[in-house]
């Protein structure tokens, strides 16, 4: 597509269909050419993953983290356009937390971690137990496989992250996830510049897991933070390893190792997380402990990732080259 035919759109105003279909045709092509990669690339091994191990024995819920990670990644908050389209049809609502950012005993756009707090009764022991919530970077992350744009995505250092650049907020990655952890901003993100009564509503966000901190060799905000050293992040390997000799030692229990086939953040506990889980308060932005199966090993999941993963791969190329163009506008 030429630079002159984005260019003319104002940076609110929709793109044209025909402007769409060209850039469509182009980016797909560009997003399937890109998939075929060397023989090299192909075979070298990418790094082990990186996971954290949360002993919340330790957490006395003072909140550190929570604010550290608030201002570690403030500058990817999202930026929100009012007056917020009404969506089409009626039945799909608006989610508007511009006003609300100091919210933090809940998952928001604007807050990617709080703390949960259960107070149980175990082994004739009264325990209050503080726990850190945030997206548990799956190892096999429906929310990366499912995304119909390619907007979500795992990388090879196991964070599983949604780019802001080319989400439309359409839910999806809410919506699969067992935990419902991304939460929705209407009124930001690429959609405006599309068709914003019709296509998407917004951006999805949650933790990244720092990973422009890991890019340089730091840890994340939360972990550098903490004044009882709750989290500890390494190798994948070395992280079970600990997270089994912990539970050991405390004759306690984990969870992550198992749900959703495995995940890249470990609780451990003192308490049985059945007993967490009937104690801590739930519901929309405040995710459970309960077991979970793994969702992507249902016939049916597989199927929609199959069916999925070419089209998503085209669609983010297609987004990525509108983004870009949104971008150089708005420079302009």
């Amino acid at each position: 597509m030429k630079k002159s035919s984005i260019n003319k759109t104002s940076s609110n105003s929709p793109i044209s269909r025909r402007s769409f279909l060209k850039v469509f045709g182009a980016a797909g092509a560009t997003a399937c050419a890109s998939t075929v990669r060397p023989a090299e690339a192909q075979t070298k091994q990418p790094k082990e993953e990186l996971m954290t191990v949360l002993d919340i024995s330790k957490c006395i819920g003072c909140g550190e983290c929570v604010a550290a990670c608030k201002d570690s990644n403030a500058h990817k908050f999202p930026t929100v356009s009012k007056p917020i389209p009404k969506m089409f049809p009626p039945r799909v609502k608006v989610e508007d937390w511009s006003d609300k950012k100091d919210v933090d005993n809940r998952l928001t756009p604007y807050n990617w971690l709080y703390i949960q707090t259960a107070e149980v009764e175990h082994n004739n022991e009264e325990y209050e137990i503080n726990i850190p919530r945030r997206c548990l970077h799956c190892t096999n992350p429906p929310c990366a496989n499912l995304c119909p744009w390619g907007a979500a995505r795992k990388e090879d250092s196991g964070i599983v992250r949604i780019s802001e650049d080319i989400c439309l907020g359409g839910a999806k990655c809410r919506t699969v996830c067992p935990w419902h952890i991304p939460q929705r901003q209407s009124g930001a993100g690429l959609y405006l510049n599309l068709l914003p009564r019709f296509a998407g509503n917004g951006t999805m966000l949650k933790c990244d897991r720092c990973y422009d901190k890991i890019a340089q060799g730091e840890q994340p905000a939360c972990i550098t933070v903490c004044p009882e050293n709750v989290q500890r992040i390494g190798s994948r390997s070395k992280m079970i390893a600990y997270a089994k000799d912990l539970a050991a030692s405390m004759n306690g229990f984990i969870y992550g190792l198992e749900e959703n086939g495995g995940t890249n953040t470990i609780y451990v506990s003192p308490v049985p997380f059945e007993k967490l889980n009937k104690a801590i308060e739930k519901g929309k932005g405040k995710p459970h402990l309960a077991p979970v199966e793994n969702s992507m090993a249902k016939e049916e999941t597989l199927t929609s990732a199959l069916i999925a993963a070419p089209i998503a791969g085209v669609a983010a190329g297609v987004l990525k080259v509108l983004s870009d163009a949104r971008k150089e506008k708005n420079n302009d």
